[in-house]
Parts: structure tokens; sequence; C-alpha cells
């Protein structure tokens, strides 16, 4: 077959489809690049903002450390005890976000007991940032969503955050942190 004979093809089923069938397709609705996505959705007295980091629960907080600073070339900091969660921390700067190195500060961290269902270690949690802790978490109880905590804890980059259930956010533990 020529590309002239292929042309015309093309050109009769085009116009035959036009003719008949094109009424009886289902309409598609296009995404429009000028209206805001979030139209219909109503406005909240609170934003959330950028990911903060992932935190990644490791059993050895060393051979991670490492890991990240001498064989990926990363910038880490240093080890940070957080006594009042219960978890030594290294944050890995990426430019555009962190990664939460995790590691059990105590027997009653969270993290032991993480690990002791992960042994190798592994994702631990997200953290986004919200431009009104408070205002998110008035707003986050009142649409049923569980929280780890009554109050707000100070984090480890010294400002306030919240946990929320995991089996409330698609299975992902998800802190909230004030911008």
């Amino acid at each position: 077959m020529t590309a002239k004979m292929a042309s015309s093809l093309l050109k009769v089923a085009v116009t035959g489809l036009s003719r008949c069938a094109w009424h009886t397709l289902p309409s598609v609705r296009a995404l429009s690049l000028t209206a805001p996505v979030s139209q219909g959705v109503p406005q909240s007295l609170w934003k959330l903002g950028r990911l903060n980091h992932v935190a990644i629960a490791v059993p050895d907080l060393e051979k991670a450390t490492a890991l990240y600073r001498d064989v990926l070339g990363a910038q880490v900091s240093a080890t940070v005890p957080l006594p009042e969660h219960g978890v030594y921390t290294v944050f890995v700067e990426l430019g555009n976000t962190k990664l939460e190195l995790l590691h059990p500060l105590g027997e009653k961290s969270p993290i032991a007991g993480f690990l002791q269902k992960n042994i190798s270690g592994g994702m631990h949690h997200i953290c986004i940032e919200v431009d009104d802790i408070n205002a998110a978490i008035a707003d986050l109880k009142e649409k049923k969503i569980r929280l780890l905590s009554p109050e707000p804890r100070i984090g480890a980059h010294g400002k306030p955050v919240m946990f929320l259930h995991p089996k409330d956010c698609d299975g992902v533990l998800v802190e909230i942190e004030q911008a």
C-alpha cells in the first residue's frame, strides 16, 4: 500500500466516524489549564504546603548516615537525640526536601517497634508543612481524622508537629508540621 492510499483510507475513516459514530462516543472532559483544579472545593482556613521530609527507620544509624554521606555524596546533619519522641535523627539534605533517618532512642521508642516488624528498616512517615497547624488540627478533627496525640509536640525542627493516624490516611503515617 502506498502512502497516498493509506492517507486516503485514513481520511475516509475519519470522515465516516465524524458523520456516523462520533455522537455515540462518551464525552471526555478535558482538564482546563485556566480553571483551578480545586474548583468546587471549599476554601480552608489552613493550607497544605511543601513536602518537608520522608522519614526512614534504620537499624544501623551510622551505616545509613555513611551511605548517604560517603557513598551518595549528600550533606547530612549531626545525630540529634529527641528523647520526647524516642528517636535519634539525622537529616539528609536533598535540595528540594530532606530524608530523616530515624533510629530508636530507648526501649519504648515507636521506631523500635517498627524495626521489630521491619528488620531491614524502611519508610516510616512523610512530613508535610501546613501554614496553620492549629487550624489544620481543628479541621482534621472535625473531618474525623484521628490524631496520634492530644496536642501538637515540638518536632525535630523545633516547630509544632502532629501525626495523623495511618488508617485514616490510606495506610501512610502523615506528620504535619508548622511551616
